[in-house]
């Protein structure tokens, strides 16, 4: 599996992303925002945490117009993974790769602390080294994690499996409890929680090595 970290002024979170991605096997190239073109022969892309540009404007706004997006919309468009987490869940919804967007947490300030996920479909790349109904802990890290979408949207999610995984209690008001969604193909997920910061026992938890484990193996046998 190749896969390409994106780095904004104000990721955080590139390389822990990069060394889950290196544990599970992949081979890792760290791509630049103003770069216009990804790297060749890219599985995947991951798109970080952090606090890109400052938040400025809207989280994730000025990120989702930065060169390096098109090309990162252009490798969806004909069927590669993407992988968005916290601010890059945010950068997702910005550039319209899923639908929705990410508002200021209800309770209006930062949360920093792990929380339960409930796993509710296998049925993705992504998820495939859970069950659904597994309960997972993984850390989230946000101040705008608050997932909205109109009535419409949520019962179009729902209704074709594309909710990834839920909270088992709330942080932000998110509709629905949404911790992560994925796109029509199923091959864009967009999730809050950080699952490279639960891939190395020492850092205090695992749950999220299964995600990183089960993209290799089923990009590596593409």
């Amino acid at each position: 599996m190749r896969a390409a970290v994106v780095v904004f002024p104000g990721s955080n979170c590139d390389r822990d992303l990069a060394v889950a991605f290196e544990q599970a096997g992949a081979d890792v190239t760290m791509v630049w925002h103003k770069d216009s073109a990804l790297p060749e022969g890219i599985d995947i892309v991951g798109i970080p945490g952090g606090f890109s540009y400052g938040d400025y404007l809207r989280c994730g706004a000025i990120a989702a117009q930065s060169p390096v997006c098109k090309s990162v919309a252009a490798h969806a468009a004909r069927g590669g993974y993407v992988l968005g987490i916290c601010n890059g869940f945010q950068v997702l919804t910005e550039t319209g790769l899923l639908p929705g967007a990410l508002l200021r947490n209800a309770g209006l300030k930062y949360i920093c602390k792990t929380v339960g996920l409930k796993v509710e479909t296998s049925a993705s790349e992504f998820t495939a080294g859970y069950n659904a109904g597994d309960v997972i802990d993984i850390p989230i890290a946000h101040h705008d994690g608050n997932y909205f979408a109109d009535a419409e949207t949520i019962a179009a999610l729902k209704g074709e499996d594309r909710i990834a995984f839920t909270y088992t209690d709330n942080p932000n008001g998110a509709q629905a409890d949404i911790a992560g969604i994925l796109s029509e193909n199923r091959r864009v997920l967009g999730m809050m929680p950080h699952p490279e910061r639960a891939a190395d026992a020492g850092h205090g938890g695992t749950d999220g090595v299964a995600l990183f484990r089960a993209l290799a193996g089923a990009l590596t046998s593409a």
